[in-house]
């Protein structure tokens, strides 16, 4: 079966073509199919391209963060925030991801916190830690 079919097929499926969002979502992961397919790539490059994609698309870099001051935009007294990871900051000249740490309950519902916090040296690729809290 051809990629745009089998996407439509299992978007259907979803509902994605008539969610809350109306058919809006389906409809623009068909874009994104139908886009992606008339790229023709290989195996290989399918899989690059995939994980390229998936990266950027949420705000993940591609390649270590380095820490080089180009990297930083002040965003209040003191602080900086990483512009190639938004869940990077540096105060006082250390960095911490609020992101490296993730609690999730039973239910699979996730959180951050202030104990969210890890810190940081570069060059840093940016991982999260989940943590099993028990129930309330």
């Amino acid at each position: 079966m051809a990629l745009k079919e089998f996407a439509r097929e299992e978007l259907t499926r979803a509902g994605l073509f008539d969610t809350m969002y109306g058919d809006m979502l389906g409809k623009d992961v068909m874009e994104l199919v139908e886009v992606f397919a008339a790229q023709g790539h290989s195996g290989m490059s399918a899989g690059v391209a995939i994980q390229a994609f998936a990266k950027v698309a949420r705000f993940e870099p591609i390649t270590p963060l380095t820490g080089d001051d180009d990297e930083w935009t002040e965003v209040s007294d003191g602080c900086f925030q990483n512009k190639r990871c938004p869940h990077v900051f540096k105060e006082n000249g250390e960095a911490y991801d609020i992101e490296g740490r993730i609690f999730r309950e039973p239910s699979g519902a996730c959180f951050t916190n202030r104990e969210s916090r890890v810190p940081v040296t570069f060059p840093y690729v940016p991982t999260r830690e989940y943590v099993d809290v028990p129930a309330n």
